[in-house]
């Protein structure tokens, strides 16, 4: 029997393939034996083991010395470790990417184990008789699943296997396994985007192009109405859900339909989408809204100001942020006035100017532009960097603004007079409209200061009007 390291700490290294992980385990023994922590998830995810909330466990008994089993790649991650025995264990990435091919191999004792990320190839050689082999995994087999096989002599991977394959036990499946050219690798995990015809989703589309592994949904592909959505996909194969999906009418929203659409689809779906993030360990990527806000603090608002919502719109908002929350890993964009593809202020401006009608618009809210684009690119940079997971308001740099200097703004930019637009009191605005108004916040100024910590710059929001308009 192999002597086990009784003075190791909980360590782990890095291997040459992205995600694969070793880590030694501390040893406890005397006369009577031993005892180890084999996972611990408080400490071990403190060194960079990923929260990978294993389902199942599983133990591979071997008696004999030179058993060979691999080489296996799954949809799942896996912890692999030894209770018993020695092994040499070999482990190939099979995804698809620049890292296709790579072999990393070592010794397995008691004492150390290894984290296999999900498409990495997994095969192990026994070098001692008795040996248990144990592995824990986050997700169950399934018919629906992808896997792919590595035969265990390919010449492309050439491991070096301790006792030729010539001369251990070895089941016929794995000696008909494919050579590394005939391997279909395991793609990446997906992205789902709900929403994908408004105008953040078409913002998404442009940031993320023909990603292959970005899924655009509509409502009649994907509906958060739907009584469950844990059975709606096979949810390990996805990494990210993006909710671009909301409702926004603000003034229909005062009505008994819209009341009932808007919790339906700002709080209700959302909340739903939060226990599937949960569940399946996803990240939830969520839009909020400067309306969660009552708009009567001095200075900007930062992420942690508590909720003050003024009408059903932002109470529904605030409910799903509440709801998105509880999801643990998720990212809450807050934004403010969002000028996208489609129907939107600056639009309606623009062509007021060409028409020459002189508009009066409300000079007492004040915020910043937030263009669909930008909330996109952002987006796109939380996941890419892996940024602490929470709530992070997003609109556009610069000089916050009323609405009438906006629109003055535009009418400058398309070479009408600014001077043209009037400024007027929110309450003198809709003093002539008939049926409900929903309040406004007259102060939407919103602090960057915690998303500019992650390394993303803001654009200002004048530069991006005027490149907006001249498209």
């Amino acid at each position: 029997m192999t002597d086990i390291d009784f003075g190791k700490k909980l360590g782990s290294a890095e291997t040459g393939i992205p995600g694969l992980v070793v880590f030694d385990l501390p040893v406890h023994g005397d006369s009577r034996g031993w005892f180890k922590e084999n996972w611990q998830r408080e400490k071990m995810t403190a060194i960079g083991l990923p929260d990978f909330g294993p389902v199942q466990n599983n133990i591979s008994f071997n008696d004999a010395v030179g058993t060979t089993r691999g080489i296996h790649a799954e949809p799942w991650d896996k912890w692999v470790s030894v209770a018993a025995g020695r092994i040499f264990g070999a482990w190939v990435d099979l995804r698809e990417g620049p890292s296709f091919g790579a072999v990393y191999t070592t010794e397995l004792d008691a004492s150390k184990a290894i984290f296999v990320p999900r498409g990495v190839g997994n095969s192990y050689q026994t070098l001692e008789p008795n040996t248990a082999y144990t592995y824990l995994v986050n997700d169950h087999w399934s018919p629906e699943a992808s896997y792919s096989f590595l035969n265990l002599a390919d010449e492309t991977a050439a491991i070096e296997w301790p006792i030729p394959l010539t001369e251990v036990e070895i089941s016929d499946k794995d000696l008909a396994h494919p050579r590394l050219p005939g391997v279909v690798p395991i793609p990446p995990r997906k992205v789902l985007v709900i929403g994908s015809r408004g105008q953040l989703g078409r913002a998404l589309r442009a940031e993320f192009g023909d990603a292959s592994n970005v899924e655009w949904t509509t409502r009649e592909d994907f509906d958060l109405r739907a009584p469950d959505l844990s059975s709606e996909r096979r949810w390990r194969d996805y990494e990210t859900i993006i909710n671009a999906a909301a409702y926004t009418a603000v003034d229909l929203a005062e009505t008994a339909e819209g009341r009932t659409d808007a919790w339906s689809a700002n709080a209700a779906g959302p909340a739903k989408l939060a226990r599937v993030a949960s569940e399946f360990g996803l990240t939830l990527v969520h839009v909020s809204s400067d309306y969660v806000f009552d708009g009567s603090a001095e200075g900007e608002y930062d992420e942690e100001r508590a909720f003050a919502p003024l009408g059903v719109y932002g109470q529904s908002k605030a409910a799903g942020d509440v709801a998105v929350s509880t999801a643990p890993r998720h990212y809450i964009l807050r934004t403010s006035w969002v000028i996208g593809d489609g129907k939107n202020f600056v639009r309606t401006m623009a062509s007021l100017a060409e028409k020459g009608v002189d508009p009066k618009v409300v000079d007492d809210q004040r915020g910043r532009l937030t263009f669909a684009s930008e909330i996109a690119r952002a987006i796109a940079h939380l996941l890419r960097e892996g940024a602490p997971y929470g709530t992070y308001n997003l609109t556009g740099a610069g000089e916050p603004r009323t609405w009438a200097e906006i629109a003055a703004d535009v009418f400058d930019i398309t070479g009408a007079e600014r001077a043209r637009v009037s400024g007027v009191s929110t309450e003198e605005y809709f003093a002539n409209t008939i049926g409900p108004i929903a309040p406004r916040p007259r102060n939407s100024v919103l602090s960057l200061a915690k998303i500019e910590a992650t390394g993303f710059a803001p654009r200002d929001a004048g530069h991006q009007l005027r490149e907006y308009l001249s498209s």
